[in-house]
């Protein structure tokens, strides 16, 4: 009775195994959401999702792919509900769970092939899919690494530590031998665990990072503007009485054109003589819409475009005549915006900050050269109440470890916080 079989294809053992897989494949997630992460139980859940879904043939890399999907990406679809189409949430949340489950099942398959014309162990092409995978990005969108569950665990995010677990996992299982699974101590991190909160650290002492409460249909109200231009000049003014150097407000904070507002940029440039202004908005350019940031600094003003679009989002990744229906269809026909071709970075008080807004920041296009600091601005309102706050903050950890940036993050509808050396040193909640 324990392995039944499924419409004659997946027997309830295979289910289980798949769907417990991707269980403990996302426990660092959501204890993470409910504030209970803590490197121990990481680490052990990472390494268990790890070992069975090696241990699984096709069927269950099936399953693991297509409920890794859901566990980790669910929210994607919340953004439908804005557009008034939430019974579209179900069906896209199951799509995308298909495509991870295809791209799940094919490895195995080509691994189960390998063995039988080559006589290579087909774990050992699991694992390196698995080591690879994260560079598969379906549609243009790259927040699926493995290596992420062991952001917050004992052991490191390089491509090496992971290859280092793998390879002791897989001897583990091809011997039949768990001591081979002391190899993993080989990875082990000492001076990363679990985030070191303080109130006001000195390295951001002199910075006023803004939070801001305004869901997406009062943001995009026009009505609304005129409170959402006097919430950016009262925090401006609150900064500057408290002598701050900068100010860092979220992506679209004044959802509004901004290099076509000359008065309220004349005003803008006033004050950024007693304070650098950092700050979302968009930019219109020559017909052509862009998602920028704003620099006011001494007076003047540099702009920096968004580099990498958010997938559907912002910029659709099907084809053209495809691209076109979807817009009309979902967005109604509005156009997509367009990407800046060069990554920016600008100065504030002699300090580099690299430049990112939201989705970008988690992509690693941004991280080239080593960025020691970065300002990212985003909007969560499209996906909140959900799990995308913790895991793009996750993800931030994970690129702040791998690249050594300190990253200062202003966001709107979560909480901002202060990430350095991969663990969160400042949070707007303290």
């Amino acid at each position: 009775m324990g392995n039944i079989k499924i419409s004659g294809y997946l027997t309830t053992l295979q289910l289980t195994r798949g769907f417990f897989v991707a269980l403990f494949a996302s426990l660092f997630l959501y204890l993470a959401w409910f504030g209970w992460s803590h490197p121990l139980p990481n680490t052990i859940f990472a390494i268990l999702a790890l070992y069975l879904l090696l241990r699984g043939d096709r069927k269950v890399w099936l399953v693991s792919g297509f409920f890794i999907s859901i566990f980790w990406f669910w929210w994607i679809m919340m953004s439908f509900r804005l557009y008034g189409f939430p019974w579209a949430i179900p069906i896209g949340i199951f799509l995308m769970a298909l495509v991870y489950a295809i791209l799940f099942w094919t490895a195995a398959l080509l691994s189960e092939v390998i063995e039988k014309h080559f006589h290579l162990s087909s774990l050992w092409f699991k694992a390196l899919f698995l080591l690879t995978v994260s560079g598969i990005h379906p549609f243009g969108f790259d927040w699926f690494k493995p290596e992420l569950m062991l952001t917050e665990s004992y052991l490191g995010i390089e491509k090496w530590h992971f290859a280092l677990i793998l390879f002791a996992l897989v001897m583990a299982i091809k011997r039949e031998k768990l001591r081979y699974l002391i190899l993993v101590l080989l990875a082990y991190q000492p001076t990363i665990g679990s985030s070191d909160i303080h109130p006001t650290p000195d390295s951001i002492s002199e910075i006023e990072i803004v939070t801001t409460y305004i869901p997406i249909a009062q943001k995009w109200d026009p009505k609304m503007l005129p409170k959402q231009v006097a919430l950016v000049m009262q925090e401006i003014d609150d900064a500057i009485r408290r002598q701050r150097e900068l100010i860092i407000f979220p992506e679209s904070v004044l959802p509004i054109f901004l290099n076509r507002e000359q008065s309220l940029l004349s005003l803008l440039r006033d004050k950024s003589h007693n304070i650098t202004i950092v700050m979302g908005a968009l930019k219109w350019d020559d017909g052509v819409l862009r998602n920028s940031t704003y620099i006011f600094k001494a007076g003047e003003l540099k702009i920096a475009d968004k580099v990498v679009l958010v997938p559907f989002g912002e910029s659709n990744p099907l084809p053209k005549w495809l691209s076109n229906q979807v817009n009309q269809i979902f967005y109604d026909g509005a156009v997509d915006y367009k990407a800046s071709a060069k990554i920016s970075d600008y100065s504030v008080n002699g300090t580099i900050y690299r430049n990112a807004i939201c989705y970008e920041a988690c992509s690693e296009q941004l991280y080239q050269d080593d960025p020691k600091q970065m300002i990212v601005l985003s909007n969560n309102g499209w996906f909140t109440p959900s799990i995308e706050p913790t895991q793009q903050r996750l993800l931030l950890q994970y690129y702040s470890r791998k690249y050594g940036t300190m990253i200062y993050h202003s966001i709107n509808m979560s909480p901002s916080y202060v990430i350095k050396d991969g663990k969160v040193i400042w949070h707007a909640n303290l």
